[in-house]
């Protein structure tokens, strides 16, 4: 028989506030043992430095501790890499999330504009009729934003804006986080415990 191989999934990190949400959600995920290709901007990167305190001038470096534990692998993709595995169609994945989704990257998508590694793989996802889910981060909303949604929306594009719920009762910020990370991993169909759903 041939042997399972883990499941790929794609995540990108962009320039909005909320970098810790996609640090999540990439821990989550190797945690159970996928296989996650990494793109983060380079304004990731800045976030990354600017909300979290991270020393980033050794990218790799900084990978290999946050998420080196988990049982799942990581592959990292710098974003300019635009030849990479994950920037052809021929290349399987489970599909791929951007969380946090600025409205640059946001726009960059939903106009077919993939000039690096994050916004060409989100053009795969949509040219393969595979999963691609956006969690933008950006408040207030104009009608450009409004519409550039709407219109992924229209081409099948899973919208899941942060916008964490308190129902469930958070009682730390860890809380909204991993509310947010759980209604991601439920687009996929994915088990998890990350919050009480309602009625439990």
């Amino acid at each position: 028989m041939t042997e399972l191989k883990p499941k790929n999934f794609v995540v990108g990190i962009t320039g909005a506030s909320g970098a810790i949400y996609g640090i999540r959600l990439t821990e989550t995920l190797l945690s159970f043992g996928y296989t996650v290709h990494l793109v983060v901007s380079n304004a990731g990167w800045r976030v990354f430095k600017e909300e979290l305190g991270y020393a980033v001038s050794d990218r790799e470096g900084l990978l290999n501790e946050q998420f080196g534990s988990y049982p799942g692998s990581l592959l990292y993709h710098p974003v300019q890499d635009i030849g990479a595995s994950i920037a052809s169609g021929s290349f399987r994945t489970e599909g791929m999330i951007i969380m946090p989704c600025s409205m640059g990257t946001l726009s960059a998508v939903a106009h077919g504009s993939s000039d690096n590694l994050l916004t060409r793989a989100a053009d795969v996802m949509l040219k393969e009729g595979r999963p691609l889910v956006l969690v933008p981060r950006e408040t207030p909303l104009h009608a450009i934003h409004l519409e550039n949604m709407l219109k992924l929306s229209r081409m099948g594009v899973k919208l899941i804006p942060a916008m964490p719920a308190f129902y469930f009762g958070p009682a730390t910020m860890d809380d909204l986080i991993n509310f947010m990370v759980g209604k991601v991993l439920d687009s996929f169909g994915i088990e998890h415990t990350l919050f009480r759903r309602w009625g439990e």
